[in-house]
């Protein structure tokens, strides 16, 4: 496996300023323990909203898209799913809770891999757990609508072995050359995508095993500060870091430094706001105003009050009432529909 053979993991060198990326990742995971341990009602709010944005975000990456509060109600599974984007979204959920509850005994296995693409696709008529049986290709879609081949995956007869090979080499990294699991993992999710084994799910799939590896080494963050989010946020950086790192990939030759500062870059991002969320409410820092506001400026699409409750536990419905007026009348928000199911979105002018 090209990012996972002897020869490039010999080859690959880190700049000091890299090391110190790594280096502080660990000092944060040192310390989500602190805030696990006083802050457990808080920490269950945070995952219930981790969970339906994660759900929604890396979903609509893909283009698969629901109303909020349908994806809400299917995550919290107070509603069955009522057409093809829900059946997935669905899934998706199923994958995330089995993830959530079983990661410590789930391997990184060709088993593993074709059960979380099996759950995906659990609720939909398309029968999810198979690989590809057809050649397929990555795209790229310029704003005039303009389609050219971004990226050639491996073939559909070869997929089986090269799943098989890269399994097995992360293994041999980790376990007996015990690699930096912050190096190998993100290798892997990019070789999992040069791969591409799949029809369809390949992102969604590679998003999950992303949660599925970090867990495992107790990076705990993605349960309670939703990394597909802030891919989704970065979506555009997101794919010109995959194309840059998958260039020459077939020969061995590609740079996988783009995407891993990148992969870095996000898990650092999703622990300071984890610290944010949990240090501010606890130490009481900072004013309800500002965790209201800040939470609305995560937001991507139209908004509920209950969805800043969620990220906003411990502060009224009042309150958050009234920050939302004053971002109505100075212009950042504007309403979208009235009463019970009224909605706010970011003023795309401001």
């Amino acid at each position: 496996m090209k990012s996972l053979d002897a020869p490039y993991l010999n080859y690959l060198r880190l700049f000091s300023s890299q090391a110190s990326t790594i280096q502080k990742i660990g000092e944060f995971r040192g310390k989500q323990e602190l805030f696990t341990k006083q802050t457990p009602e808080i920490l269950e709010t945070l995952k219930q909203a981790s969970m339906i944005e994660s759900s929604e975000s890396s979903n609509r990456i893909e283009g698969v898209t629901a109303p909020h509060e349908r994806i809400e109600a299917l995550v919290l599974k107070s509603s069955q799913p009522q057409n093809r984007p829900e059946q997935e979204i669905a899934g998706y959920r199923d994958a995330l809770n089995l993830i959530h509850e079983n990661a410590v005994h789930m391997e990184f296995s060709v088993n593993t891999v074709l059960q979380l693409h099996s759950l995906i696709f659990r609720h939909a008529p398309t029968e999810g757990g198979h690989w590809k049986i057809t050649d397929n290709q990555i795209l790229e879609r310029s704003p005039d609508g303009a389609v050219k081949v971004r990226f050639t995956p491996v073939s559909a007869i070869a997929t089986p072995d090269y799943m098989d090979s890269l399994t097995r080499l992360y293994k041999e990294a980790v376990d007996i050359h015990q690699m930096e699991p912050l190096i190998v993992v993100p290798l892997a999710i990019l070789d999992f995508l040069c791969v591409h084994p799949f029809k369809d799910g390949n992102g969604r799939v590679s998003r999950l095993l992303t949660l599925l590896l970090l867990y495992r080494y107790d990076y705990q963050v993605g349960r309670y500060i939703s990394l597909e989010r802030i891919f989704e946020e970065s979506k555009e950086t997101y794919y010109e870091t995959l194309k840059k790192s998958s260039q020459g990939w077939f020969e061995g030759k590609h740079d996988a430094m783009p995407w891993m500062n990148y992969f870095w870059g996000v898990i650092i991002k999703a622990y300071r706001e984890f610290e944010e969320r949990v240090g501010t409410i606890r130490t009481s820092r900072g004013s309800k105003t500002d965790q209201i506001k800040k939470a609305i400026k995560r937001k991507i699409g139209p908004f509920s009050i209950s969805d800043i409750e969620g990220t906003c536990p411990g502060i009224s419905r009042d309150m958050i009432r009234n920050v939302l007026r004053q971002l109505r009348d100075s212009g950042f928000i504007v309403p979208q529909g009235k009463g019970r199911g009224a909605k706010w979105i970011k003023n795309k002018k401001e």
